[in-house]
């Protein structure tokens, strides 16, 4: 194994057993939860926006490792992002764990950590599992306060 892929790996596993941002949201603006029925994956993802920006967002779930790490580096590369920036940073997340990534853009300068999943694209069951946080972001930020949490299903 590469130095690089055991770090990548060492990342995915140390967000996995200690998650950032796991837990309740108190005075969430939209909330989503998201299952994949393939794997059994669970996130439900809480958000609280001030104006168009992303004032906090938090998650809890169960799944395994590539699901409960990318909900937690996806929670800390949006907090304090615009839901365009936040927008923007799912089609390029979408692209790396995809493999439709141009060179040029994977790099730590423009995914940050996010960057450790860039070998998920060689195992396509696995992007349902990197992606299904990210979808149910999206989700969440489509939500308000008078609704209920939408499902999202990655099938």
């Amino acid at each position: 194994m590469s130095d690089l892929q055991e770090l990548y790996q060492s990342v995915i596993l140390d967000h996995n057993r200690s998650p950032r941002n796991f837990g309740p949201l108190d005075g969430a603006t939209g909330t989503a939860d998201g299952k994949n029925p393939l794997c059994g994956d669970q996130v439900s993802v809480a958000v609280r926006l001030e104006g168009d920006r992303l004032d906090a967002v938090r998650f809890t779930g169960s799944g395994c490792a590539i699901s409960k790490a990318s909900a937690s580096l996806m929670t800390a590369a949006v907090q304090g992002k615009t839901r365009e920036e936040v927008e923007s940073l799912f089609h390029r997340f979408h692209a790396l764990v995809t493999g439709t990534l141009p060179p040029a853009e994977m790099t730590k300068e423009q995914l940050g950590q996010l960057i450790v999943f860039s070998g998920v694209s060689r195992y396509p069951i696995r992007v349902k599992c990197a992606s299904l946080a990210w979808h149910t972001l999206r989700a969440a930020l489509a939500d308000d306060a008078t609704t209920s949490a939408m499902p999202v299903t990655t099938e």
